[in-house]
Order: C-alpha cells, then sequence, then structure tokens
C-alpha cells in the first residue's frame, strides 16, 4: 500500500486538536491518550511530536501568545500603547478561556512570543520615562487585568431564573438578565478596570519630579 502524501500527524495538526479539546472538554480532560484517540491514531505516536503533555501545552501557548501585538510601543504614547496591548493580549485569550489558567500558572518561561511582548513593553515603558521597576510592576499589573479578565465571566455565572434572586437578594433583582448579555458586560467591565488602571498610573507619571523623570521618593 503506498503511503500518504500527507502525513497523518503534525505538531500543528496536534497541538491544534489539543486545543480544540480543551476549548470544548477543559484543560483538565486533556490527556496525551484521550488526544490520540480524537486524532485517530495510538498515544505513542504522539510524542515523536511532543516527547510530554507539557512539551504539548508550551506549544499551544506559544501559538496563542503569537497572536498578541505589542506593536504600539514602537510609535505610540506610553498609555495608547499599553491599551493596544491589554486589548489584544485579552482578545488572544478570550477565545480560549479554558487555556488561562496555564498561561496564569507558567508564565511568559523561555517562549519567545511572550519573552518578545514582554520585552516591548517593558522597554516601551522605560523609554517613556518610567523607571525599570516601575516598568516591570506595570506590565505585571497589566497581565494580571488581562488573565483576570479572560479566565471566567462573571455575567455568566447568573442563572436567568429570577425567583433565585428575587426574594432573598433584593438588590440583585437584574441578575437574571446578566448571562444574556455576559459577553458585553464582561468586555465593558474589562474596559472600566483598564481606564481605571491607566488613569492612576497618567496620575502617578505626571507626579514625576522634572529634574530627575521619577517622582520624589520612588525608586
Amino acid at each position: 500500500m503506498a503511503r500518504p502524501r500527507v502525513p497523518l500527524l503534525s505538531r500543528e495538526r496536534i497541538s491544534a486538536t489539543a486545543l480544540a479539546l480543551i476549548d470544548r472538554d477543559g484543560l483538565g480532560e486533556l490527556s496525551m491518550r484521550k488526544l490520540a484517540a480524537e486524532l485517530g491514531v495510538q498515544a505513542a505516536s504522539l510524542y515523536g511530536h511532543f516527547p510530554t503533555k507539557d512539551d504539548l501545552l508550551d506549544d499551544i501557548a506559544h501559538t496563542i501568545m503569537s497572536r498578541v501585538d505589542a506593536s504600539a510601543f514602537e510609535h505610540e504614547t506610553w498609555r495608547t500603547a499599553l491599551v493596544s496591548w491589554a486589548r489584544s493580549f485579552r482578545a488572544a485569550l478570550a477565545q480560549h478561556p479554558n487555556f488561562v489558567p496555564y498561561l496564569a500558572i507558567s508564565g511568559p518561561g523561555r517562549r519567545d512570543e511572550a519573552l518578545r511582548a514582554a520585552n516591548a513593553v517593558h522597554g516601551g515603558l522605560v523609554r517613556a520615562g518610567w523607571p525599570p521597576r516601575q516598568a516591570t510592576m506595570i506590565g505585571a499589573a497589566a497581565r494580571y487585568l488581562v488573565l483576570g479578565s479572560t479566565v471566567g465571566s462573571f455575567a455568566r455565572g447568573f442563572v436567568d431564573d429570577v425567583q433565585v434572586y428575587r426574594d432573598r437578594y433584593p438588590h440583585l433583582d437584574q441578575a437574571h438578565l446578566l448571562r444574556d448579555k455576559a459577553a458585553e458586560i464582561d468586555s465593558d467591565s474589562f474596559e472600566l478596570a483598564l481606564e481605571a488602571f491607566l488613569d492612576g498610573l497618567e496620575t502617578k507619571f505626571d507626579r514625576r519630579s522634572p529634574a530627575t523623570g521619577n517622582g520624589t521618593n520612588e525608586p
């Protein structure tokens, strides 16, 4: 029998199928055995492409982080660039909320795409006049904001039965309406938090000493 012209397995196909499985069933449900069954092969066939499950998860993380655009730091003000990067970051993660916990606990590690974004954010903030230590904390705080906004939906946590809330929780008498507007509420809540975060940073930035470029007591 002639060999198929297109290989049955590739890193791209394995990774894409694993992410689809995570999207459908959750991160905890991914196993090499279940993934192999999804692909119609034996589990041993996967290890030539990904020696461990962690290698596979890291490849998925690389793919997702490659969609995050931090290029605005090259030509925009620090605030505009932070907004652009944070929105791009959130958009990439919001497509795969079940994978967010892995990104949250693993950090950038040695992944080129994540480190490239971190380098652009930090470099852009420092060039704008932020002290390196504060630039680090701003990048970290923005990351926490993005991750927190994508790891789960606040609005989807409510049920659409008004009786659940009406009698015992009178201030939540409209909570049963939230699920239908979850995407809008989640997006607007992120924008509100991002704006408040940046307003606070801008106030801090404007208080810097003109002579040093830093706040009088800032490290």
